[in-house]
């Protein structure tokens, strides 16, 4: 049989040694906003449902309910 060499060590500069990364904090909208979306382009903020659970926003006549986290939805 073989015979285990021993305990693994890292290296100092293994991507094994890195903290965790903090989570980005989720962005507050209010009513009225405005906002770009990565597929439907500008709009503005109509409604905020729950503690910013989800936003109601109007894209040029077309609504949309963006629920959180908002990965693709900024602030302008």
């Amino acid at each position: 049989m073989k015979q285990s060499a021993g305990s693994r060590r890292h290296l100092p500069s293994s991507p094994f040694n890195q903290p965790a990364q903090e989570a980005s904090p989720v962005e507050s909208f209010d009513a009225g906003d405005r906002v770009s979306h990565d597929q439907f382009g500008l709009g503005r903020v109509i409604a905020v449902e729950g503690d910013n659970d989800a936003v109601l926003i109007d894209f040029a006549g077309r609504q949309g309910r963006i629920l959180r986290p908002y990965s693709k939805l900024t602030k302008l």
